[in-house]
């Protein structure tokens, strides 16, 4: 079902998915142009990616004991860590696209819901940010951790444990968060939820970020439940992920971009 499901939203958005030359608003041209389209420096990233490959190797084996939806690939709670970065992680594309986006949004603090052996979360991390991650399973989360220390990440701050726990009290002491990565428990009602609490924490320049919209048919659902919330004034679908737009000047927009 799932890889049906995903082939047909793929064609979907193939015959869908526009470029520059289809855009009217001066807003998306520009995000698209000088933040979608543009490739990051090729170097950049090559330690973070170095990581990937240490554990795209690493055979051994660890219980996951993931309090949310699980994985949507992997079965049973035993899993090689080579497997778990093979479908848990995202790619060297993505990761590089959500950078370009922090440094478009000038974004110093950064939540990322679902940290999984923290690659992703280096590189929300490259510049002068402080990216607040959460994680359900200890023993991923103590694999993140062990890759935050060797990339000296000292602007990482790992939250381990059951996220409908630990993030309430973590936005009780919060303020405004100026990007918000959303990668955990990949199901229409969690990630509603998650979404309610994090939408009282932006502000007009705040950019969310919704991982595998179209993985399942309950995210693609709570994906289009998102774009026409009331406080989301625009939203571009890349296929892997969603980005969504708060700022009341946008209008109402909302868009299927070549990625």
């Amino acid at each position: 079902m799932s890889k049906f499901f995903q082939a047909k939203c793929f064609i979907q958005y193939w015959l869908e998915a526009v470029d520059e030359h289809s855009l009217h608003s001066p807003f998306l041209f520009d995000f698209y142009t000088q933040v979608i389209n543009k490739k990051s420096p090729s170097n950049d990233d090559e330690y973070i990616e170095s990581l990937r490959q240490k554990l795209l190797q690493n055979t051994q084996g660890i219980f996951v004991d993931d309090p949310g939806s699980g994985s949507m690939v992997l079965t049973g709670n035993e899993r090689a860590i080579s497997d778990i970065a093979r479908t848990s992680l995202s790619t060297r594309k993505s990761s590089s696209l959500y950078t370009r986006i922090i440094t478009y949004a000038q974004a110093r603090h950064i939540v990322e819901l679902g940290t999984s052996l923290g690659i992703n979360t280096l590189y929300l991390a490259q510049g002068d940010t402080h990216v607040t991650t959460f994680e359900g399973s200890a023993p991923i989360a103590r694999i993140a951790r062990q890759n935050f220390e060797i990339a000296q990440a000292s602007n990482i701050n790992l939250v381990e444990g059951n996220i409908d726990t630990t993030l309430p009290g973590f936005l009780l002491r919060t303020g405004k968060l100026d990007v918000i990565f959303l990668d955990a428990n990949h199901r229409y009602t969690p990630t509603l939820k998650y979404f309610g609490w994090l939408i009282n924490h932006v502000h007009d320049r705040t950019v969310m970020i919704v991982d595998d919209i179209h993985a399942s048919p309950e995210m693609q659902r709570a994906w289009q439940t998102i774009q026409v919330n009331d406080r989301v004034y625009a939203s571009v679908d890349l296929f892997r992920c969603g980005i969504v737009f708060f700022d009341p000047s946008l209008n109402k927009q909302h868009v299927v971009l070549s990625f």
